[in-house]
């Protein structure tokens, strides 16, 4: 007796099994299934071919084709599943309601195929292990899919924000420079104004922090302008604004008299002021955060330490991972003492773009440290 192949059953049967689907997928909890019978078949049975057609296929050939809908880069053009949770996305689906049509649509499939096997005709189970792998398959892309478009649509609104936020912050900035300048007025007012100052200032830099992150996830990265320029001034003036900004805190700083290199100085005095700061920021008050220089043949090197409490080594390796905060210590003002949390990462990528490094060591002994290796010349 000729066996009952699921692939021929799929094909034979595709309009009963998309009423199940839609039976069964209208009541799935939280209802994720709100819209019309057309929409609701959009690309269901786009992926019920598909999963037929791989059914027909010999076992080797499947199996080459299932390796290529894998999830990387890839010249075909969207899939079924792909383009079906991109539909679902557009009209408000959860990424739990869209996992949840998959369920259904395995569920409608496995039921229906089991009741018309039911007489007792022969099966080949191996068909049901294929349909599983199609299924599952197909349920990765529409998630990674619908990750994606997420995510994108996340830093699309950081990017607007953060660009829609200078405008107000630098009137802020202005007023507040304006009354701080002003001879005329009371000291308490000026002092409320250099306040908003300082404030504002802040601001702006976690605005640039913002729109840095969102750089590196919306286009080609943090750009550079790189030119001929002399490193150790520009080491010099962040650790003097550090000095000014945190005068109760100590910055031991030692570099050779000169440091000629190729690089951005606004981008480097960017990586220079998030080191030191957050070395400041949670090294032990009672001791000095050390900033080395050195000079070398191909490469200059900068190491900021602070002896602040070991980093375990599992917090170590996401250091620079953006949005991860690094618990130094158990003070209750911890949380307060945050910020977005990007610094790091968006250090590393300005690092990177020069061709160089940024790295983290932290022992009991030593401390912390960041070191960053910058190449003297482009392209070294």
């Amino acid at each position: 007796m000729t066996k009952s192949r699921l692939g021929d059953f799929i094909r034979d049967n595709l309009e009963p099994i998309l009423q199940a689907w839609e039976d069964f997928a209208r009541t799935i909890e939280p209802p994720a299934l709100t819209m019309d019978d057309v929409e609701l078949r959009d690309h269901a049975k786009q992926m019920l071919q598909a999963f037929a057609k791989d059914l027909a296929q010999p076992q080797d050939e499947a199996e080459r084709s299932a390796r290529s809908r894998g999830l990387g880069k890839r010249e075909r053009a969207d899939t079924a599943a792909e383009v079906h949770a991109e539909a679902r996305l557009v009209s408000g689906y959860t990424v739990v309601q869209l996992v949840s049509e998959y369920r259904a649509l395995r569920s409608s499939v496995l039921t229906l195929w089991a009741e018309d096997v039911a007489a007792g005709r022969p099966t080949d189970m191996e068909d049901v292990n294929r349909f599983n792998e199609a299924v599952d398959q197909a349920l990765a892309e529409s998630v990674a899919r619908y990750q994606a478009m997420v995510k994108q649509s996340q830093n699309m609104f950081l990017a607007i924000l953060g660009h829609d936020l200078r405008n107000p912050l630098g009137t802020i900035v202005t007023g507040a420079s304006f009354v701080m300048q002003a001879h005329d007025i009371p000291p308490k007012y000026v002092l409320v104004a250099t306040r908003m100052f300082n404030s504002a200032k802040r601001m702006s830099k976690l605005i640039n922090d913002l729109i840095d992150f969102t750089r590196t996830h919306l286009g080609p990265g943090i750009p550079i302008k790189a030119r001929e320029g002399d490193l150790l001034k520009v080491c010099e003036e962040v650790v003097e604004e550090l000095r000014t900004f945190y005068p109760e805190k100590l910055i031991d700083f030692q570099a050779p008299a000169q440091l000629e290199a190729v690089f951005d100085d606004s981008r480097i005095a960017q990586v220079l002021s998030n080191l030191i700061g957050n070395a400041l920021q949670y090294g032990a008050p009672e001791a000095p955060v050390e900033v080395r220089v050195r000079d070398g043949d191909d490469a200059v090197v900068v190491a900021v330490n602070n002896r602040g409490p070991l980093i375990p080594p599992d917090k170590l390796a996401g250091i620079f991972d953006p949005l991860v905060r690094i618990a130094s210590s158990v003070n209750t003002d911890y949380t307060e003492r945050t910020s977005l949390g990007i610094g790091l990462f968006i250090s590393r990528e300005i690092v990177q773009a020069h061709g160089g490094q940024l790295t983290v060591a932290s022992t009991a002994d030593n401390g912390t440290t960041f070191t960053l290796t910058l190449p003297r010349r482009q392209g070294a």
